[in-house]
């Protein structure tokens, strides 16, 4: 697996070769708090004059190493290119004009620049705030619960319609997505604005091992027992953590309405 120093060498050595006119780096490269593993890439971005003349022969690519497998994405004006290497490496590489490069800088957390001979980075500042979370406001946190104890009914009836999969992606991929939301918003009750970083991945880091392991024990959505299993514990660790949050905030929170929809769980789970 080539070097990190091997794998700047060659960013900034393509960069010269094709003229590029400014090469910046951002994601967890640039993120002194972020792990340091042989699974970070290179997310790279290199600022051109003529975006379409690059992208009429992409045969430079071959330039960083031979490529298991790559995907090239279209993002607004820019074209952002995925490669993983056969040596595991993985760069991600944005190819963006002079003109939209503030598109560029409020997609991104932060960035470090590489190489900018010409300054054009000068008059642009890092989003570097991107993936902080603030306090909740009284309406957000509402919305939060209201859309929990919602999206849990979708829950109950995929399991009561052996629908695994549409079980297993409404709890996982909204209710303990709100969950999560809820346990940043208790880090920010005691702390201020922080950063969670992408996809809640600092947020244990700011809390206790064990509420680790209860979020991590929710996470066996194997069987549709198992989905049942957890949608119950999702449910009442929800309704915990939401009036916990409630209280310190100084928020009202229906304790009601949460009563009744894990009744109505019970219900159509355990006594049909």
């Amino acid at each position: 697996m080539r070097t990190e120093t091997e794998m700047f060498d060659v960013i900034l050595q393509t960069a010269k070769v094709l003229q590029v006119d400014a090469v910046a780096m951002s994601g967890s490269r640039t993120n002194p708090k972020a792990p340091k593993d042989e699974f970070q890439d290179y997310d790279v971005v290199y600022i051109v004059d003529n975006l379409k003349y690059l992208l009429s022969d992409l045969s430079w690519l071959d330039q960083f190493g031979k490529r298991i497998i790559e995907q090239e994405v279209a993002l607004g004006h820019r074209h952002l290119y995925l490669m993983l290497f056969e040596d595991g490496n993985r760069i991600d590489l944005t190819l963006c004009s002079k003109e939209h490069m503030q598109e560029w800088v409020d997609s991104e957390a932060g960035f470090k620049v590489l190489k900018d001979d010409a300054g054009l980075f000068d008059m642009y500042q890092p989003n570097s705030k991107r993936y902080w979370t603030a306090p909740p406001t009284e309406e957000e946190f509402a919305a939060s619960c209201n859309e929990f104890w919602w999206v849990s009914t979708y829950v109950v009836k995929g399991i009561r319609r052996n629908q695994l999969i549409y079980a297993t992606d409404h709890l996982y991929g909204i209710c303990q997505q709100e969950l999560l939301k809820v346990l940043a918003w208790q880090v920010t009750s005691d702390r201020g604005v922080v950063d969670i970083g992408k996809n809640y991945k600092y947020l244990f880091q700011y809390l206790q091992a064990e509420q680790e392991k209860e979020f991590s024990a929710l996470l066996d959505l194997s069987s549709l027992e198992k989905v049942s299993q957890s949608l119950f514990a999702t449910m009442k660790l929800f309704d915990c953590e939401a009036q916990s949050l409630a209280q310190k905030m100084g928020f009202d929170y229906d304790q009601e309405v949460a009563e009744k929809m894990m009744a109505y769980a019970e219900e159509k789970l355990l006594n049909h």
